[in-house]
């Protein structure tokens, strides 16, 4: 029937737990291994593999579920990440800073939520990821909500990378246990799903904080912490304990990732940091614009939520389309049309009606991106989802961040809109990514209806 396909080329039906049984996928006969199951997973048994309907299934509709609970969480934890962005022009006057610290704040924060992803990822696949959703909303929730308070650059410093390290607990865990790929097809909507939460969060942290500091000033800022601190609580009631099955392959180690990263996973990374790296540019320099602009805050507050709501429109739709068509064209259409919709949201007037039209379309399209890279990644790495997790999101959006630094050095110099539109041209490069012949064995979703399996004796 053709090579036996490596472990680079995936395989259609991760999730087995007995004897690993040939199947085919694009054409190449493949024998997958167990991957690193977890507890409260739906059950697998090995057999002969059967279609049926996705509303016939217990355990897709528990899926379903599950990633709704997650969904929350996210939304929970993402809001508290979203307050530094229309705080900056507030904090640059409290603290003296230049646009070039300014941007430094939005590059710590970044960092410290995403460069220890792969690590949280790993943790989590080997110990349970119960502990470390629970732990996201909690850590974001504290230190996120004292930035106002802080005295100086460095206390404010300090928060911001504390209260990061919330969202690198959560986002690795949280993304494997809400999409669920061994439950079969339909794991694109069920991440979209638990994108949609994220994305709607981040859309109301920006009026939520501007709204406390309207009421509260900025350091009472803190009272924002309760509900993170009462949901993380609640989660580790709620939520199924996530620890790996006892005949589970163990999450793949460091230098195992690092030959998948020389392949497609090394493809789907650039993509994802340069989608990073063009919503951090928007989200960082785009309130700094507007405030050069004689914007007020919370006009710039209504440009930004705007902007992340849509992200949450843009990861439904997407995740529908990631379950049903050629993934690597959808990647190849999203970049290209994701460059001239950013031109226009900050090149044109700020403050006007085509500027928020115009940052509603590009915000769809940018997180349009996230379902079929963080599903891709998955799939070629099914034995440790979180640890995927962690580098198509986490590593790749540090590295996104990392080069707003250079943004906002160059803001300095030429402003912050015109930084911005020079910067933007690089997202161009995540086209010649997503064109790349390595995707071509992932690029084919999983076939839908949900592929279950039935008992030998059946």
């Amino acid at each position: 029937m053709g090579q036996v396909a490596g472990p680079r080329q995936g395989w259609t039906f991760p999730g087995w737990r007995g004897v690993p049984t040939p199947f085919v996928r694009h054409g190449v006969t493949s024998i997958p291994r167990p991957p690193h199951t977890c507890e409260g997973s739906a059950p697998s048994m090995s057999g002969p593999a059967v279609a049926t309907g996705p509303r016939s299934s217990p355990a897709i509709r528990h899926a379903t579920g599950l990633a709704l609970l997650v969904a929350l969480a996210h939304g929970v934890n993402d809001a508290y990440a979203s307050f530094l962005a229309p705080l900056l022009p507030r904090i640059m006057d409290k603290l003296g800073l230049s646009v070039a610290l300014a941007a430094s704040l939005a590059m710590i924060l970044s960092i410290a939520s995403s460069m220890v992803q792969p690590l949280a990822g790993y943790l989590s696949d080997r110990y349970g990821r119960r502990v470390f959703i629970a732990l996201g909303p909690i850590l974001s929730g504290v230190f996120l909500s004292l930035i106002g308070w802080a005295p100086t650059f460095a206390i404010l410093v300090v928060l911001l990378a504390l209260g990061g390290l919330g969202s690198a607990s959560f986002h690795p865990p949280g993304a494997a246990m809400a999409t669920r790929i061994a439950d079969g097809g339909g794991s694109g909507m069920r991440l979209s799903i638990f994108s949609f939460g994220g994305a709607m969060g981040f859309a109301l942290g920006p009026l939520i904080a501007v709204a406390v500091v309207a009421q509260a000033g900025l350091e009472g800022l803190w009272i924002a912490m309760i509900p993170g601190v009462v949901l993380g609580l609640a989660l580790l009631k709620l939520l199924p304990p996530g620890r790996p099955h006892p005949d589970a392959a163990p999450p793949p180690g460091p230098r195992q990732v690092l030959r998948y990263l020389k392949g497609p996973l090394g493809l789907i990374f650039g993509i994802s940091a340069l989608g990073a790296f063009t919503q951090r540019v928007f989200l960082t320099m785009g309130p700094i614009a507007s405030a050069q602009a004689g914007v007020s805050e919370a006009g710039g507050a209504v440009v930004l939520s705007v902007y992340l709501a849509a992200q949450g429109a843009g990861t439904l739709f997407s995740g529908w389309l990631t379950d049903r068509v050629n993934r690597q064209k959808l990647l190849v259409t999203l970049t290209l049309l994701t460059f001239p919709a950013h031109m226009l949201a900050i090149g044109v007037t700020a403050g006007t009606g085509a500027a928020l039209g115009f940052a509603i379309v590009a915000g769809f399209l940018n997180m349009a991106l996230l379902p079929p890279v963080v599903v891709m990644a998955q799939e070629m790495l099914p034995e440790g989802t979180a640890v995927s997790s962690g580098i198509a999101m986490g590593l790749a959006w540090a590295v996104g961040s990392i080069g707003v630094l250079g943004t906002g050095v160059l803001g300095d110099f030429v402003g912050a809109r015109n930084a911005a539109l020079l910067s933007f041209p690089l997202v161009l490069i995540a086209t010649f990514l997503a064109v790349r012949p390595g995707l071509r064995p992932f690029s084919r979703p999983i076939p839908h209806p949900e592929i279950r399996t039935l008992p030998e004796a059946i």
